[in-house]
């Protein structure tokens, strides 16, 4: 029943699913705290957009996607740092213009391209060699940082302005934070698709959130959860032939709610979580 296993792009789909779903359970967990939710899903967009752009003109997709998810998050973050706009509402801005790009880009494209639907709904089963590689070295990029800096994140994602005062640079901080979330929508847009990207980075967090008042504890469940959802839903996908993409969000989905109904916070105020 499971001989499928051994062929090389199952493999290479299982790796990529569980690189995907460990890196977006993580970076989720700063995304949950710190509140910022739509960003995920307008960069997974404007991340799309990049993708379209480089089919058209010939380009590497995934270095393009790279180049507008990042983009998108420096400007929301420079004009809410100048008090000019909420980062909510120049997230919506920006996530309706650059689906408004993506659909013109393969408007402009001479023929059909299967390839860019697979971006945007997503495509594990297909993934390559190639952008696995690539999905690795932007995965090991991000964990490095996300280690390096997360006494300083976790601080931000509480209190940025209680982090500035006490000498952390908060600013250069959020807007890592920021690009964080930009890289890990473009590593997750083969494996889930842009449209459910935003929720692999925000249903693993929110479920592990469920279950504990330590960050630590916090962090290593949302990624046992993220990375095992996205195994099974590829298993899913393979077993059954449905879209992995809409199988590993489902799953995922299912399981929030369980955790949500035997929450040991759902009979008490939920404290904030601490670090130990």
């Amino acid at each position: 029943m499971l001989d499928f296993l051994a062929y090389d792009f199952m493999q290479r789909s299982l790796l990529a699913a569980a690189m995907v779903g460990g890196l977006c359970s993580v970076i989720g967990v700063f995304v949950v705290l710190r509140g910022l939710a739509f960003v995920g899903a307008g960069t997974s967009h404007a991340a799309f957009a990049g993708v379209a752009l480089g089919y058209l003109l010939g380009w590497p997709p995934l270095m393009v996607a790279v180049v507008f998810g990042l983009t998108t998050v420096w400007i929301t973050g420079w004009m809410e740092e100048q008090g000019r706009m909420k980062l909510d509402v120049s997230i919506g801005i920006l996530y309706t213009a650059t689906m408004a790009l993506g659909i013109l880009f393969i408007g402009l494209m001479k023929s059909y391209n299967a390839e860019v639907y697979g971006y945007l709904f997503g495509s594990v089963l297909s993934v390559t060699p190639d952008e696995l590689h690539i999905i690795g070295a932007l995965s090991i990029l991000v964990l490095g940082l996300i280690v390096i800096f997360s006494k300083e994140l976790y601080f931000i994602a509480f209190d940025q302005e209680m982090a500035e005062a006490s000498g952390v640079p908060a600013r250069q901080i959020f807007f890592l934070l920021l690009t964080l979330v930009a890289l890990t929508v473009v590593v997750s847009l083969k494996t889930v698709g842009a449209i459910l990207v935003f929720a692999m980075i925000l249903i693993p967090a929110s479920t592990a959130y469920q279950l504990t008042h330590s960050l630590r504890t916090l962090t290593l469940y949302s990624a046992i959860i993220g990375i095992s959802t996205s195994v099974a839903g590829v298993l899913i996908s393979a077993l059954w032939d449905v879209p992995s993409g809409p199988a590993i969000v489902l799953l995922s989905t299912c399981i929030f709610f369980i955790s949500v109904f035997f929450s040991p916070k759902r009979a008490k105020r939920t404290p904030v979580p601490h670090a130990h």
